[in-house]
């Protein structure tokens, strides 16, 4: 659902970080190996449900709280590993023409993200449903895959501008395109509804989220207005209440998606009221640009952190009842903080877990409250597809299993 696009620099000690589509676990890959944690407890420790000494890792994907886990090494770029983690057992691998730049996973569709083409395969089988070719060049390999029934997948259109395809990635058809911004895209991200999605420009300036349904724009946030950056991370809370953004910049954005302020200021405003036509009249005299900051939302918090130039993977989550904004970098720590009830309240930092070492170290901070079993090419079309007990209860005999 969510990982930090491009690849660690496994020579300077740095982690690949992932958290999985409902954000109960996280993934840390490392030239050591890979290691899954649950997020139940994180106020106090990170819990390791799995770790994996192995060859240099730098893409990693869990499906759920299942034992099915997508891996890509350093020393293989091309090859796809699916493997039941419990038993400690390759379930199949695949190769593709290129390097693998993504992978993305929901309970019916598994999708492999090269330079200029998507694979989609059934999850079940793990065999090629449909093939995206040609798509405009995306060395990142942006995309998102919806975690929901809805099953939608989202990347580039354009390499000029910023376009978002919307696939229905179910009954294998293009749905949508929505002309999100002027210049390509950064970041993408459904809700986990899979109803909305949210879109960054390479400006990182403005962040958009638009109904998936009918393209409508639904928001606009303005993440800052003096300087451009390049947004690493865009992500949709559980609760669907918030959207947090981290950048290049060592702060973090949280904004609230207040649907029904948004929706009684649509039905309250006409052409016949004077806000109305004060609205009509401010439009007609400014330029564009200057109205829209008017119309913008900001940030209801935010959190500043040590430095500036690390890529950071965020995640807003309901633990224990509380909301909490995680924050996992790139250099090998998660921050736990606390979200403030008011706007413009300050987020607590309450936990940071030290990601590098074997037993994940949490220090305290003072708050004021509380084998293989088949292989194939896919080049064209998929040539092998597993079988066997163990990837059915993979993908869904023990997902709901205690771990």
């Amino acid at each position: 659902m969510m990982n930090i696009l491009g690849r660690p620099d496994i020579d300077a000690g740095e982690v690949f970080v992932n958290f999985n589509q409902n954000v109960t676990s996280l993934a840390v890959a490392t030239k050591a190996g890979y290691s899954l944690y649950s997020l139940g407890s994180i106020d106090s420790t990170l819990d390791k449900i799995y770790s994996c000494p192995s060859e240099e890792i730098f893409l990693i994907e869990r499906l759920f709280e299942s034992s099915l886990v997508a891996i890509v090494s350093q020393k293989a770029p091309r090859k796809l590993r699916v493997c039941h983690f419990k038993k400690q057992s390759e379930i199949c691998n695949y190769s593709y023409s290129n390097t693998i730049l993504a992978v993305k996973l929901n309970r019916e569709r598994l999708i492999v993200c090269l330079e200029e083409s998507l694979y989609i395969h059934n999850i079940q089988d793990m065999k090629v449903v449909h093939t995206i070719r040609d798509t405009p060049c995306n060395p990142n390999g942006l995309c998102a895959l919806s975690s929901s029934e809805q099953c939608y997948l989202a990347y580039p259109g354009s390499t000029t501008s910023g376009e978002v395809q919307i696939f229905d990635a179910i009954n294998l058809h293009a749905k949508t395109m929505i002309p999100a911004h002027d210049t390509p895209l950064a970041a993408i991200a459904f809700s986990p509804s899979g109803t909305e999605i949210a879109t960054a420009s390479e400006r990182g300036t403005v962040i958009r989220v638009f109904s998936t349904l009918d393209g409508a724009k639904l928001f606009e946030l303005r993440r800052g207005l003096k300087r451009c950056v390049s947004i690493a991370s865009l992500s949709f809370s559980t609760c669907a209440e918030y959207l947090v953004s981290s950048s290049n910049t060592e702060t973090v954005h949280i904004f609230r998606l207040d649907r029904s302020a948004a929706e009684n200021a649509e039905t309250k405003q006409s052409s016949d009221d004077w806000m109305g036509f004060l609205s009509k009249t401010v439009t007609s005299v400014l330029p564009s640009q200057v109205t829209d900051v008017f119309s913008q939302g900001r940030a209801f918090a935010s959190v500043t952190l040590p430095e500036a130039g690390i890529r950071r993977m965020c995640a807003i989550a309901t633990i224990h009842k509380q909301l909490r904004l995680l924050v996992a970098s790139q250099d090998g720590y998660l921050y736990v903080y606390s979200i403030p009830s008011v706007e413009g309240g300050e987020c607590q930092l309450i936990k940071k877990h030290d990601l590098r070492l074997d037993d994940s170290y949490a220090m305290d901070v003072k708050v004021d409250s509380p084998q293989p079993l088949g292989g194939g090419g896919v080049n064209d079309d998929a040539k092998s597809s597993p079988s066997g007990p163990s990837y059915a209860s993979a993908v869904k005999g023990d997902e709901n299993a205690s771990t």
